[in-house]
């Protein structure tokens, strides 16, 4: 059924009473994320620094996506979409600010694979790329709406 003043386009992020990712699916898709950057980040492929540094954002920001859409099922993909962004975007500039607790932290593994070390505007950059590629994959895998 067409719903008034909605164009395909807009369907096509938010369509109202779309069903929610099942959260067996979003734990597959947060597990699988995390043990695929931790993968790229920690085995050696010998892959080219580029590929692994802005792959590992890339994975990073897109488990910030599964992780923000699990946690709030009910939210429009475009709102989820816009969350996760401004966390990454948070984090990244939380890179910015320097005391000393907060730069050993960063120096130890989960402190470098959580928060980073240096800022990057092209993290930001594969940051959206990536949250962009979450959206449109989970507008694909979210189950049908009954139309009833």
């Amino acid at each position: 059924m067409r719903q008034p003043g909605l164009d395909q386009g807009s369907r096509f992020f938010c369509s109202p009473g779309m069903p929610a990712r099942p959260l067996s699916v979003s734990a597959l898709l947060i597990l699988g994320t995390i043990a695929a950057g931790l993968t790229l980040r920690l085995v050696h492929f010998g892959l080219p620094f580029v590929v692994t540094k802005y792959g590992g954002s890339f994975l990073w920001a897109l488990m910030i996506y599964w992780i923000v859409s699990a946690l709030r099922p009910s939210w429009p993909i475009p709102r989820a979409a816009t969350a996760s962004g401004v966390i990454a975007t948070v984090v990244e500039l939380f890179k910015l600010y320097h005391v000393p607790w907060l730069d050993a932290f960063r120096l130890t593994l989960p402190g470098a694979l959580l928060l980073g070390r240096t800022f990057s505007i092209w993290d930001l950059i594969f940051y959206a790329l990536a949250i962009t590629a979450a959206a449109i994959a989970d507008r694909a895998i979210r189950p049908v709406a009954n139309d009833g």
